[in-house]
């Protein structure tokens, strides 16, 4: 079958490369994101991580083909609807996890231990983890963490306690999320996309999601008004970006609740005007008040 560069691009899902700014928020918080240096180390980073990420999506697909054939929006995909070949598949996935591997070794080699360790976890998850409700939606939250970690390595950045509690609560909100779409569609159609949801029902996963939206917003707070995090920022006005991460919240919430549309967190922030408006806000704010 002939490749085209669509389908090779659609097959990476660059549009997920979204997650992997992540990288970059040791340098933003630092007050450092306009040394140029770190900043090169960031973005060459956050290039092999993303060329490693691709590769992984390769491979959850390659695993999830039949599932994914019976999902009304993942049968699209290049190698469920058949517009990419299996074999093609393991070649453009091992091409892309061996120039990650090789990039981010040429800039820290425990960047690389990294990315290792979010390759081994997401085999893992893959093949079993996926399985265990609450642990799938953990072990999500917990290798979104791990861009921040590569941040922090190959800028030579130490992370605060803050940045990598709230990442991680915000990756358990949007997995939870992920999850409530998953039941609606087996509630909706009859069809299982994941074995896991059986551990889950709407009432679980609408009290989880409403938890872990009031802790996000709670620790939110609580870091803007630290005294320590003051002292280091140099600044008393980090309360008043709570209100963005306030509003995204809702936003988010009535995604799920009302339109019940919160299976991609990536297709949220990239197509949802207020949700970008907020993002936009939020940094725009933390940028004067930082810098």
């Amino acid at each position: 079958m002939l490749l085209t560069i669509k389908n090779i691009l659609m097959f990476m899902r660059p549009h997920h490369y979204i997650k992997n700014l992540f990288i970059f928020l040791p340098l933003f918080f630092a007050l450092k994101i306009t040394n140029a240096e770190l900043l090169l180390n960031a973005f060459w980073g956050f290039t092999a991580f993303s060329a490693a990420a691709s590769a992984i999506y390769i491979f959850n697909d390659y695993q999830d083909i039949e599932e994914d054939r019976q999902h009304p929006e993942k049968k699209t995909r290049p190698l469920a609807s058949g517009d990419i070949t299996k074999s093609q598949a393991i070649i453009i996935m091992t091409v892309l996890l061996l120039t990650g591997v090789v990039l981010m070794s040429s800039l820290s080699w425990k960047a690389m231990g990294i990315l290792i360790a979010y390759v081994i976890m997401n085999i893992a998850y893959s093949f079993y983890l996926k399985h265990i409700a609450i642990l799938d939606v953990t072990i999500l939250s917990v290798v979104f963490v791990l861009r921040l970690f590569v941040g922090s390595v190959v800028t030579g950045i130490a992370l605060s306690t803050w940045i990598v509690i709230m990442t991680f609560l915000l990756a358990l909100f949007m997995a939870l999320a992920k999850r409530r779409d998953d039941v609606l569609i087996y509630l909706d159609t009859g069809k299982k996309m994941r074995k896991v949801i059986d551990g889950y029902n709407l009432q679980f996963l609408d009290t989880s999601m409403s938890i872990m939206a009031s802790v996000v917003i709670v620790a939110y707070t609580i870091y803007t008004t630290s005294p320590e995090v003051m002292a280091r920022l140099h600044s008393q006005y980090l309360y008043l970006t709570a209100l963005f991460v306030i509003l995204g919240i809702l936003r988010y919430l009535q995604i799920a609740f009302v339109h019940e549309d919160s299976g991609s967190p990536t297709r949220i922030v990239l197509k949802d005007r207020f949700m970008q408006l907020t993002l936009l806000g939020w940094v725009l704010t933390f940028t004067w008040i930082l810098y």
